[in-house]
């Protein structure tokens, strides 16, 4: 499992590091961003964990904001010959 938790120096993939981008500029607390990778049943799936006050800026209106970020990993991952998967964490 590859953790991005700010600017550690730690190695991430191309999928983590575009969820951890863009989040980090929507949220109030970016310090409180946390972007997991693992690989389940061959697909990898990002995991996503804000601050609670973050959450609604996450999910956005009638979830358009969420929807939005699950097909930025899609195709991220597509260009990156993975199937991959957003999950969000609460």
């Amino acid at each position: 499992m590859t953790s991005r938790e700010g600017q550690d120096g730690e190695k991430s993939s191309p999928l983590a590091a575009v969820v951890d981008v863009v989040v980090r500029t929507l949220v109030d607390h970016p310090e409180a961003v946390k972007v997991t990778e693992s690989v389940r049943r061959g697909m990898t799936v990002i995991e996503l964990s804000t601050a609670p006050g973050d959450m609604g800026k996450i999910i956005g209106r009638q979830g358009r904001t969420a929807a939005a970020l699950r097909t930025l990993v899609a195709l991220t991952g597509e260009r990156h010959g993975v199937r991959a998967q957003l999950d969000i964490r609460d």
